[in-house]
């Protein structure tokens, strides 16, 4: 693969009929022998992962490890058929399982198998959302994760998986409805005894290898090492039985079948709300791993048209027993690197986990389930941003406490209270600076084009009777009053008696009635003083607003100049004000910072 991207392969077309619902489908058109046997291979390499990984966060989620299966094959099927990316793995992972455990649990009353239930009708709702958001062309609902949400997000995750996962990497059972009960209990049970020391180094030791691979070997597949390591110790030694360690035991022969569990209404608004978190965060990571090997590979990928492949695929895994899935940020890169050139990477995945089931479902009997936990933990250090929050808080300190919000929110509340606390939190910080943007007095500094901030500059130069305003953000209203209340002042600390106050507008990208409004009184207010209230640089759109609001008129077309130069020309000629740079302000066309 090269670093560099040859964007004439990047095309950025419509395919109609089949080519676009069914790019799978249509891909076998122009498919060859060639493509198939390294499609072949790096779904025998696939494998090796989607099993162990697959098993590990149904058990992270508080499923039986079946379920994790159920819900790797049918979305590899079903996403080779309608996704448009081609080589993007679909599956189990890891920044949902908090959110999927944190939302069936507490209805289930630890009953596996209803737990398990509603894990599939949250995955059905979650696609549906997903789909209905794809048609509905929403795609752009992912801005709302920011960065900062998705590190403390992230993190938070991490964190929840790490203290869930530590009792089974100790060889004990533990339920909790929260991370507050899940610490207390994880230390109660080992002060209390019941870590079981076989499975504490069976964990141990998986962690030990799986990180040794990472570190200095990583084309070495670790994972698959320790899991078959830790399996094949337990089978040779017998330790399920003498040290009473807990494993995965004898898959259900067979396939998953269609199974549609009843719900009632109170479970439906809580399924709701965890749905529509699962469907926020899996569209985002969705989103973003889909462009990077849409980049890489060259080609386009309609994100609207990936929701719904996403949502089909969640809406087929909820029918088949699964629960909810997303693409894989860390099976995608092993199937790349095998050397996947199509979808039928997945589908060769997909077929060797149901021979599996069909076949050797007994080959799961000695899995520790202490391996499956370490497996999970391993994953948590992937999903930890450590560098990028400490680069928040010495860059931008309001996100950095952004991050800690949403870390703190998913952490101590779950990650769906989390979640939509820091979204909730990131609105109002966007709002709160639109509210209170900055605004600036305009002066001419020696040696330097245009008009700049007299705040930032002090020595700049103020042309008598002449205000220059500059206001950085849109006119809307919640800042409309500030926006009269900072023009005011601006004409009352002028050093002389304000003529003339000219609004730098090319910041203003929207001007709503409300602001119109205000912009009419103050206007008036402005000219009963004596004041001329002009503009410079407004965009076009904007004034097409007030044209429609007959504020336009009302202020007069002479009262608008393409830029500040021009009005400060208008200014000088009509006032007959000496002013000694005037030659060298005829030639200024904008205004600096």
């Amino acid at each position: 693969m090269t670093a560099e991207i040859d964007a004439s392969r990047i095309r950025h077309t419509r395919k109609g009929g089949l080519r676009r619902w069914l790019p799978g489908v249509a891909m076998l058109s122009r498919y060859s022998r060639t493509l198939f046997v390294q499609d072949l291979v790096a779904g025998l390499v696939l494998t090796a992962l989607l099993a162990p990984v697959g098993m590990g966060y149904a058990e992270a989620a508080g499923l039986p490890p079946i379920y994790g299966l159920y819900a790797t094959i049918i979305p590899l099927l079903a996403y080779a058929i309608f996704g448009p990316s081609r080589i993007l793995i679909l599956g189990p992972d890891s920044a949902l399982t908090a959110l999927i455990a944190a939302t069936v649990l507490p209805l289930a009353h630890g009953d596996a198998g209803r737990a398990a239930s509603l894990a599939a009708v949250l995955a059905i709702f979650a696609g549906i959302l997903c789909i209905l958001a794809g048609l509905a062309r929403f795609g752009f609902v992912t801005d709302l994760l920011s960065k900062p949400i998705r590190y403390g997000y992230l993190n938070g995750i991490a964190f929840t998986l790490l203290i869930s996962q530590l009792p089974k990497l100790l060889g004990f059972s533990l339920s909790a409805d929260s991370l507050t009960e899940a610490a207390i209990g994880l230390v109660r049970g080992v002060m209390g005894g019941q870590v079981n020391v076989t499975a504490g180094v069976i964990g141990l030791a998986c962690l030990v290898i799986i990180f040794a691979c990472r570190r200095w070997a990583p084309r070495v597949p670790g994972v698959l090492m320790a899991v078959v390591g830790s399996t094949l110790a337990v089978a040779l030694f017998d330790l399920d039985h003498n040290t009473r360690l807990a494993v995965v035991g004898t898959l259900p022969q067979g396939l998953p079948a269609i199974h549609i569990p009843e719900i009632n209404l109170s479970e439906c608004a809580s399924l709701g709300t965890g749905a529509l978190a699962i469907a926020l965060v899996s569209i985002a990571d969705m989103s973003v791993l889909s462009r990077i090997y849409a980049l890489r590979g060259g080609y386009y990928v309609d994100e609207n048209h990936e929701l719904v492949a996403l949502g089909i695929a969640n809406v087929a895994t909820g029918l088949f027993q699964g629960f909810s899935v997303s693409s894989s940020a860390s099976r995608t890169p092993v199937a790349e690197s095998a050397g996947a050139q199509t979808q039928i990477t997945g589908v060769v995945g997909a077929v060797c986990i149901a021979l599996l089931l069909l076949c050797a479902p007994g080959l799961m009997l000695h899995v520790p389930i202490a391996a499956l936990g370490a497996v999970v933990i391993s994953v948590c250090y992937n999903l930890v941003e450590v560098v990028e929050v400490r680069r928040l808080y010495y860059l931008r300190r309001g996100e950095f406490i952004l991050s800690v919000v949403c870390f703190l929110g998913v952490a101590l509340l779950g990650v769906v209270h989390g979640i939509f606390i820091a979204v909730g939190f990131a609105l109002l910080a966007f709002i709160w600076r639109a509210w209170r943007p900055y605004c600036a007095v305009l002066g001419r500094v020696d040696g330097m084009k245009g008009y700049h901030d007299i705040n930032r500059h002090p020595e700049a130069r103020r042309i008598p009777g002449l205000v220059l305003f500059r206001w950085d953000a849109p006119l809307f209203f919640a800042n409309a009053e500030m926006f009269r209340e900072h023009v005011l002042k601006a004409v009352s600390d002028a050093p002389t008696p304000t003529k003339w106050i000219v609004v730098a507008a090319e910041p203003v990208t929207d001007v709503d009635i409300t602001a119109a409004d205000v912009l009419a009184e103050l206007e008036e207010e402005l000219r009963h003083a004596g004041v001329d209230l002009c503009f410079a640089q407004m965009k076009g759109p904007v004034k097409d607003h007030l044209k429609r609001y007959g504020l336009f008129k009302k202020l007069g077309l002479e009262n608008f100049f393409p830029t500040i130069g021009q009005a400060v020309d208008h200014y000088l000629l009509s006032h007959e004000v000496v002013w000694s740079d005037w030659e060298e302000d005829r030639k200024n066309e904008g205004f600096g910072g």
